[in-house]
């Protein structure tokens, strides 16, 4: 009888909090231990939220991801644990406004989501997935801004003509950026992105003959081009499918779904704002889109961290079923598949750089999954190529984070815990990112654009003379 209670109270609190992700994976973290302090409220979500122990580990030590907002204000607040603290607060209360306390609020805007808790922090506080959740419960009761608005819509708004010419008229006059941080509250110092000349269906002219010196049958992979490489780095999808092919490669490029008038997205900016339900719709329209390549085999590789790892990660939590695991079984960012391909010795293609030093910057969620192993192994076969990982947190961008003028100095202060004092100390050297947002930033800063690591290899396989006629036409439209 008591357990039957004990099973009706948690159906109730499950029925009160209405939670917007997959949380199922926390159903047993605790139970049965006393000390476990799960909130009253929020059922599996309370759950995911306690497993913090309050070990304060993510308030030590200057190494590591986790956690760049309490590095640079040292405030135990805005540490993980600090917003664990908050959150529970939230939970226990019978008032269903808990969630809308200010105090909660700055610290969880202060979360840049960089994972580095999942990874660091001895019991995964997987606080990124939780504010997540957090920013889906207040929009129940609170709609998001227009600025959020426009930052969750971003993909679709990237396709409107009028977007490149009014941005790079904001990024030209300074009284124009000073209105639209009144308006909207977008820093005015922080100039913004500016989409290259290249539509959403058009592309850049490539070279059509390559050498491909592989005798072997082409090998078939899946090159996902993400809105932001599509948009701003159209150059990047095109450096990463010419090197496949002059590999030995067929690459698919996974765009517009098959009605050819919208363009695929992981839904990573939805995702980011609260907007869980039309995140999951973008995911399961390039679920969708991918099927055949993964009932097929096919490697389905990124460019980007944020979009590519979304795959691996937050759609493991969005209620795709089991289509989501198999889909993150196989994929990879471009430098993993490359890794993968040459441990196996099935990459036949050798680089070389012409010499210099290059300072290479991780994404955060590269570092929350390991990934740069992957990039130190690839670049390490670069021969002439002297280049050193920089040791720091998050790059303060953090995706539309640096942009807003209310955190635009905490996103300066983040850079410069170790990223800008590092670029700064090598001023002639080369810088890797993959990352758009980090690239964004350390542009930002003064410090040139850096490059993705997919310019890089293909600019190091055409020096060693693999191949001639360097460039190979896209298989499909970007």
């Amino acid at each position: 009888m008591a357990l039957l209670l004990l099973a009706c109270c948690y159906l109730y609190l499950q029925a009160a909090m209405k939670l917007f992700l997959d949380w199922s994976s926390y159903q047993n973290s605790g139970m049965g231990d006393a000390y476990a302090d799960i909130p009253k409220n929020g059922g599996d979500f309370a759950k995911a939220v306690a497993v913090c122990i309050g070990s304060r580990q993510c308030e030590q030590g200057d190494k590591g991801v986790m956690c760049p907002s309490f590095k640079a204000t040292g405030n135990p607040a805005l540490s993980p644990g600090g917003r664990v603290k908050f959150l529970k607060a939230a939970l226990n209360s019978s008032d269903e406004k808990a969630l809308l306390d200010p105090e909660l609020a700055e610290a969880m805007n202060l979360c840049v989501s960089c994972k580095g808790c999942k990874r660091e922090c001895e019991n995964e506080v997987d606080m990124a997935l939780i504010k997540a959740e957090y920013l889906a419960q207040r929009r129940k009761s609170r709609e998001l801004s227009l600025r959020h608005t426009l930052w969750a819509h971003l993909p679709k708004l990237l396709a409107w003509p009028l977007v490149r010419p009014l941005l790079a008229l904001r990024n030209r006059h300074a009284w124009l950026a000073r209105i639209g941080e009144r308006l909207l509250g977008i820093a005015a110092d922080s100039p913004l992105p500016v989409p290259s000349e290249y539509g959403s269906k058009e592309k850049p002219a490539t070279g059509i003959a390559f050498d491909n010196r592989s005798t072997a049958p082409a090998r078939e992979v899946v090159l996902f081009v993400d809105t932001f490489n599509r948009h701003f780095n159209s150059d990047v999808a095109e450096a990463a499918t010419n090197l496949l092919n002059a590999a030995g490669y067929s690459v698919h490029i996974a765009g517009p779904d098959d009605n050819r008038t919208t363009a695929l997205c992981c839904g990573r900016t939805y995702f980011a704002n609260g907007m869980i339900d039309r995140a999951r719709s973008e995911a399961a329209r390039l679920l969708q889109a991918l099927q055949p390549h993964i009932d097929a085999g096919r490697w389905v590789i990124g460019l980007e961290p944020s979009c590519i790892l979304s795959l691996r990660d937050e759609y493991l939590q969005l209620g795709l079923g089991e289509a989501a695991n198999k889909l993150a079984a196989r994929v990879l960012l471009l430098e993993e598949f490359i890794a993968k391909e040459q441990t196996a010795k099935r990459w036949p293609l050798a680089f070389k750089a012409e010499g210099g030093r290059a300072l290479v910057h991780g994404h955060c969620h590269q570092k929350a999954v390991g990934a740069m192993k992957a990039m130190r192994k690839v670049l390490k076969t670069v021969d002439g190529l002297d280049f050193e990982l920089i040791e720091s947190s998050c790059c303060g961008m953090a995706g539309h984070f640096g942009f807003e003028a209310e955190h635009y100095a905490a996103s300066q202060a983040m850079a410069e815990l170790a990223l800008f004092p590092a670029l700064r100390a090598e001023p002639h050297a080369a810088i890797i990112a993959n990352g758009f947002s980090c690239q964004q930033q350390i542009a930002n800063g003064g410090f040139g654009k850096p490059e993705h690591i997919a310019k890089i290899l293909y600019a190091a396989a055409i020096r060693h003379g693999l191949y001639s006629n360097a460039g190979a036409a896209m298989q499909q439209q970007l």
